[in-house]
């Protein structure tokens, strides 16, 4: 992929978070081991990540992933890429397919050099993908999403490797699809289509929706549905809905720290949190983190009805007069 180095170091450089609230934890101060090899040199010498090497070499990463980073890679071994089918590895591995692969293989990668020790104090990572996995330990054993770490503290000379048993894959769908699945969004979807905002919420984002239910289209007055559809009501349709979108991937751990959020809109959504629940402009978010290829989707009971520009307009100093 054009520019897939330039992309993995302007997100080292803008300071994506491993964890939820936590910044990557410092550097350990572990030597080196004299003559430490790059990533992906480290995996082509252990010769049990020839998929994960192909894969990388399909996908263009490897220079990404051989420059200073550093990173730190759950490394699926080639027992763990056979687990996946075959018709799908083949599908990820075709030119066509580049940027998902690119998308799962990112998926496998986090910011920064993670210890083993500091990782499993972690509830989740944020990958360079944008997405996140979480971390577990159950019974002794540590895992990132549903793959066990079986091997850890691999190190590299621009990072560190943990070897896991299963790839892990991120979702890959954009927002409406991952919406349409889920079934419960069907006039959120009509009110998109009608608004001709489908194209824009599929491409590359990434957004974060404030997706109101069907059952919470259901309490505006009654006609107001109907009447937002229409060709000639698009202008206001495309406020209601643009209020609903956020600029960027924000988690739910990120959006309680906030009293407002910006909105595509351009009029921001205020944001309370009380005993617990989250209030976003009037409305109570009931589900969250939700994820999309293209950002993450926060369910509300509630349709936001963006306040009058001018509610939020600040007046304009009295002009000086010079005598």
């Amino acid at each position: 992929m054009i520019g897939t180095s330039l992309v993995l170091s302007s997100l080292l450089a803008s300071g994506v978070l491993v964890a939820s609230g936590q910044s990557a934890p410092a550097t350990p101060t572990q030597a080196q081991p004299a003559g430490a090899k790059t990533i992906p040199a480290t995996a082509i010498a252990a010769g049990n990540f020839t998929t994960l090497v192909k894969a990388l070499q399909a996908a263009e990463l490897v220079d990404a992933l051989s420059a200073e980073g550093p990173f730190t890679v759950f490394a699926p071994t080639d027992e763990a890429f056979a687990k996946v089918p075959a018709a799908t590895l083949e599908s990820l591995l075709k030119p066509e397919n580049r940027d998902q692969l690119v998308a799962v293989l990112t998926y496998h990668v986090v910011p920064g050099r993670v210890m083993a020790a500091d990782a499993v104090k972690l509830p989740n990572a944020t990958t360079l993908n944008g997405q996140r996995f979480d971390i577990a330990v159950r019974d002794g054993k540590a895992f990132a999403g549903d793959a066990e770490i079986v091997r850890t503290d691999i190190l590299c000379s621009n990072g560190v490797i943990h070897v896991i048993d299963e790839v892990i894959l991120p979702q890959l769908n954009p927002i409406p699809e991952v919406a349409a699945e889920a079934g419960t969004f069907k006039t959120l979807l009509a009110a998109v289509e009608a608004a001709g905002l489908a194209p824009v919420l599929l491409g590359k984002g990434p957004f974060t929706v404030m997706a109101p239910t069907d059952e919470a289209f259901a309490k505006l007055q009654a006609g107001t549905v109907e009447s937002l559809l229409k060709p000639e009501n698009r202008a206001k349709l495309v406020e209601i809905l643009t209020y609903h979108v956020i600029p960027g991937r924000v988690y739910s751990d990120e959006v309680v720290k906030l009293t407002e959020a910006p909105t595509v809109l351009g009029r921001p959504i205020p944001i309370k949190v009380k005993d617990g629940k989250v209030n976003a402009g009037g409305a109570l978010v009931i589900a969250t983190d939700i994820p999309a290829g293209n950002g993450v989707i926060h369910v509300i009971d509630t349709v936001m009805m963006p306040p009058p520009a001018a509610a939020q307009a600040k007046p304009a100093a009295p002009a000086r007069r010079s005598y």
